[in-house]
């Protein structure tokens, strides 16, 4: 495991702030408290935000740093070109994140979200040269990037900048053998690289978690004691190379459930092993849109449609047919924004997609429907 390489061990699991528990709205810092006190307690000391998640930010500078000594602690955020930001904004977002993050100083400073288009971007824009400046200056003392597109553009960014120092990658046992996500590939060229792996999504966003699910069931009938979120983090935790494991934990039970997954992972089983090819078979033949509530959509939307539950409940439609929760989940949407009917189906909202959905024909069917 990689938990050394950067002079702290931080421990397997990575605290992601993309889920945060909130009441009726608002972020729940009674139990965002207890969930850092747990997760600190537990010796796992790596946080991992973003400057676009602007609430989850300001959240880790409340309830982490102002309230624990600087040192004991990692923490990496993220600078986005995927809002349209301009060159100068760079070093704006950058004081932005350490105001909202209570700090002087970033462990790890990324650039967000890279692929084929945003990647050229950072090259014209002299992304890279600015973060090195930052940590030739002291204010950052790591960098690298998150990214969402193909091992080619991996391999691509990774040559191009071996001073990449950890790259955040999609990696889950759904996505490990996929035509589009290939995440069995993006691993494999990190690792070609020797290029130390923090993964995001190992339970595709929730997708793997779910008990209730029938590939769920499946799970939990074979091992009533072990959930079938544990069993998607130790399969990311065999892999070689690893630095940190993130989880947009939600609630205290599932730091607790993280904690005693990864605290000492136990290799899976080859029967567990073969469960999760079932499952993987059985989440493969229903069908569904890949949505992971990420939420990078939504400031791309010219008619302010919520675009994630908007997939939810058609995909809530395709499993059940049901036509009529379809329809009052439908008026909700517009209550709260726009409704389906009204997308102009311009793509923005595709363009920065990281699991690469075909929002607008998802849009287009949902019209036609209602």
């Amino acid at each position: 495991m990689g938990e050394h390489l950067f002079g702290m061990d931080t421990g397997l699991l990575g605290y992601g702030n993309m889920r945060l528990p909130r009441i009726e709205g608002r972020l729940d810092y009674a139990t965002i408290d207890k969930m850092i006190d747990t997760f600190l307690a537990a010796g796992f000391k790596y946080f991992d935000t973003c400057y676009t998640y602007e609430a989850a930010e300001q959240a880790l500078g409340d309830r982490l740093v102002k309230r624990y000594p600087r040192h004991q602690y990692q923490i990496n955020t993220k600078l986005t070109l995927l809002w349209s930001p301009k060159i100068e904004d760079m070093q704006r977002m950058f004081e932005e994140s350490l105001r909202r993050l209570s700090t002087d100083y970033i462990d790890f400073y990324f650039l967000h979200a890279l692929n084929a288009t945003t990647m050229v971007q950072a090259e014209e824009w002299g992304a890279w040269d600015f973060i090195k400046r930052l940590k030739d200056k002291g204010q950052v003392k790591h960098i690298g990037f998150s990214m969402h597109d193909s091992p080619e553009v991996l391999d691509t960014i990774l040559t191009r900048h071996p001073e990449t120092e950890l790259v955040l990658l999609q990696i889950n046992y759904l996505d490990w053998d996929d035509p589009k996500t290939r995440s069995r590939e993006l691993y494999e060229t990190a690792r070609r690289h020797n290029v130390p792996i923090s993964v995001m999504e190992p339970c595709k966003g929730g997708w793997l978690a779910s008990e209730a699910s029938e590939a769920g069931k499946l799970l939990k009938a074979a091992n009533p004691d072990v959930s079938a979120a544990s069993l998607a983090f130790r399969f990311v935790a065999e892999l070689e190379g690893i630095h940190s494991i993130l989880s947009g934990m939600g609630s205290l039970f599932e730091v607790e459930d993280n904690i005693k997954t990864l605290r000492d992972p136990e290799p899976l089983s080859a029967e567990e092993h073969k469960l999760i090819k079932q499952a993987v078979e059985i989440i493969n033949a229903n069908p569904r849109i890949p949505c992971t509530d990420c939420l990078y959509c939504l400031p791309h939307c010219p008619k302010k449609i919520f675009i994630p539950e908007a997939l939810k409940i058609y995909n809530n439609h395709m499993i059940h047919d049901d036509l009529g929760s379809l329809r009052h989940l439908n008026f909700i949407l517009g209550v709260v924004g726009s409704e389906p009917k009204e997308c102009t189906m311009c793509g923005a909202c595709e363009k920065v997609c990281p699991q690469k959905i075909e929002i607008s024909g998802y849009m287009e069917k949902m019209r036609a429907l209602l």
